[in-house]
């Protein structure tokens, strides 16, 4: 017989290091605040175009010893057109840039195409669009899981989102890591990734109420994170393994997604089973929750 690890023995022990982590988070978000990038704060887009194709890696260099130490240099297109994102509506900004870029490589020239100006109003749009997104997704996980298993279950669920959440905007917070739309992006794919593997725990916990009815609550809830322990790490673990390709080969566009991610997988993991499964101890889950109610509707005795 598989043997069963013991992971609520130490749920108490877990719930401090949860609370320190948490507050930490939350302490950090509230003293430094989020770094936001253009896409929230507004800036000035400057499209460059080279007579052969551009290097992404010098071109960063360069604008950052030319004192642009806050651009942001994507791929546009074909491979030798540029955008540069930088912070200010100086109207002559692209044409600093493009001096800047021709005295390094005079064989290769840079030359504005456009230059456009996207005020703070739309960031803030955005902002309060990605705000809104959240709450919309995390209503809607608590209305499925509500109707799928019980609503002890959605307020476990919950419970680990928010916390995983937290934790990944507090690393991002901490570090001052740039907070733009692909930050917010992989916030909403982590409240994906952390739903999926609590979803994996709660069936199986569910299903073993009719296995092993002898079993307390806390032995069910072993049992079920031990067997389901597999299948969480070779997901865990193959996942990681993509986002540190990204992070350490992905370059600077793609920085704040991978770390964001990466720590959300994390702890996701982590909350899936001393988060989410500890609610369903506190609000002590039982076998008569998952009972279906009884019918009142009359019974025809008709032939």
């Amino acid at each position: 017989m598989k043997r069963t690890i013991k992971f609520m023995a130490v749920r108490n022990i877990a719930f401090g290091f949860t609370l320190v982590l948490t507050a930490i988070a939350l302490f950090s978000l509230f003293h430094k605040g989020l770094n936001y990038g253009l896409d929230f704060t507004g800036g000035t887009l400057i499209e460059l175009t080279y007579e052969r194709d551009a290097n992404l890696l010098q071109v960063r260099q360069e604008l950052q010893k030319a004192g642009f130490n806050d651009a942001v240099v994507q791929s546009f297109g074909a491979a030798n057109e540029l955008l540069v994102r930088m912070p200010g509506d100086d109207p002559q900004l692209g044409n600093r840039v493009a001096d800047a870029l021709r005295a390094v490589d005079v064989d290769n020239p840079a030359t504005v195409k456009r230059v456009e100006f996207v005020g703070p109003q739309v960031g803030e749009e955005l902002r309060d669009q990605g705000g809104l997104g959240m709450l919309l997704a995390l209503g809607g996980i608590m209305l499925y899981l509500a109707f799928r298993f019980q609503w002890k279950f959605g307020v476990g669920a919950i419970a680990s989102l928010i916390h995983d959440v937290i934790v990944a905007m507090g690393v991002i917070s901490y570090f001052q890591i740039t907070f733009d739309l692909t930050v917010l992006a992989a916030v909403l794919a982590i409240i994906g990734y952390s739903l999926n593997d609590t979803i994996v725990v709660f069936d199986r916990v569910r299903e073993n109420f009719r296995v092993l009815r002898k079993a307390t609550l806390v032995e069910n809830i072993d049992i079920s994170t031990t067997q389901t322990l597999l299948r969480t790490m070779a997901t865990s673990i193959s996942t990681l393994l993509a986002i540190a390709a990204l992070l350490f080969w992905g370059g600077d566009n793609l920085y704040g997604f991978s770390i964001t991610l990466f720590i959300g997988v994390l702890a996701g993991t982590y909350s899936s089973i001393y988060i989410a499964n500890v609610v369903l101890i506190w609000l002590n889950l039982s076998a008569e929750d998952l009972i279906p109610p009884a019918t009142t509707e009359a019974v025809d005795e008709r032939p």
